[in-house]
């Protein structure tokens, strides 16, 4: 029998198929798929925030009592563990859907990661995250859900979504240096701002480790009085909202154009933010409002980093004109 006609190798068959894939993968930044994954990156890790806060607020977080397997015996949950086992493998589930979009991300960008390190940077992180949520998930279940633990997981969903929506922005901007659009002292406003976004999320954490919604009936509170938390929260709530309507403002009569799109959003979202957050605190913290509180701050802080980014623009956008 000739070499022709012989059945090709295990080996050869791989190469094959990874060869093909790699002449699948995208070549440039312009090809829709990669905005397609990284949109698709950004929302899920808002969802995972969603899903996270479902399992606390529905005192959820033992429902699988052990980590990484769900029970002593299997990675899936079992019928006995109830509703609350399905909502936290639901989580679980999800998170490793989120990581591989994440993966898909990383490789939408990694033919052109030379001329485009910026998007292979910001795709790297999410990609390798399952290192630090696993981890931190982990340990939230084997601390019987340490509401310091449980914070520390919710502030770095935090920062994912806020990377994932600077990737997003990445995409649909030329690479290279960037030079300033908007005066100084704007700028300097601007960061401020940020700093009691951050500051308010902080406190945020801090509050509802206070508050009932430990994410299990046993599970340890920060001992930190709920009442006071809640007022000290708002303080740099309401910092945060003067300052952005006094950038929100400025954008519209001093014609600052820009950032304008996205203060008018965010200036929304923080209404909303303070809306809810007062909302819950009348009503005696209900899970609905406490849960629609969290997602909005990640959206919240991921329109803070885009009027951050859009106070630059590319210097190939001025020279192209």
């Amino acid at each position: 029998m000739t070499s022709e006609h012989r059945a090709a190798s295990p080996d050869s068959t791989s190469r094959n198929v990874v060869a093909r894939f790699w002449t699948w993968l995208p070549n440039s930044v312009d090809d829709k798929r990669v905005r397609v994954a990284v949109w698709l990156n950004v929302i899920f890790q808002a969802v995972l925030v969603g899903t996270g806060g479902a399992v606390r607020l529905t005192a959820s977080g033992l429902g699988c009592p052990t980590w990484p397997k769900c029970t002593a015996e299997s990675f899936i949950t079992s019928p006995e563990m109830g509703i609350h086992g399905v909502i936290e493998f639901g989580n679980r589930t999800l998170f490793f859907v989120l990581q591989a979009i994440a993966i898909f991300v990383l490789l939408c960008v990694i033919k052109y990661r030379r001329d485009r390190k910026d998007l292979f940077v910001l795709a790297l992180i999410p990609a390798c995250s399952v290192l630090f949520q696993a981890g931190i998930g982990g340990l939230t279940v084997l601390s019987g859900l340490n509401p310091y633990v449980v914070g520390l997981h919710f502030v770095l969903s935090v920062v994912l979504v806020v990377l994932g929506a600077l990737l997003v922005m990445r995409v649909y901007t030329t690479t290279g240096p960037r030079e300033r659009v908007v005066p100084v002292w704007f700028a300097r406003l601007a960061h401020v701002a940020s700093f009691f976004v951050a500051v308010s999320v902080i406190i945020g954490i801090l509050t509802t480790g206070s508050g009932p919604h430990a994410g299990d009936q046993g599970a340890a509170r920060n001992d930190l009085p709920t009442e006071v938390m809640q007022h000290v929260h708002s303080w740099p709530a309401y910092v945060m909202l003067a300052l952005t309507l006094v950038l929100f403002v400025a954008a519209w009569m001093r014609g600052i154009t820009s950032p304008r799109v996205w203060l008018s959003w965010l200036v929304v979202v923080q209404g909303a933010q303070i809306l809810v957050g007062v909302a819950q605190s009348r009503l005696g913290l209900p899970g609905v409002l406490v849960g629609s509180h969290m997602v909005l701050a990640c959206v919240l802080a991921a329109l803070m980093a885009a009027v951050l980014f859009f106070l630059k623009r590319p210097v190939a956008d001025r020279t192209a004109q």
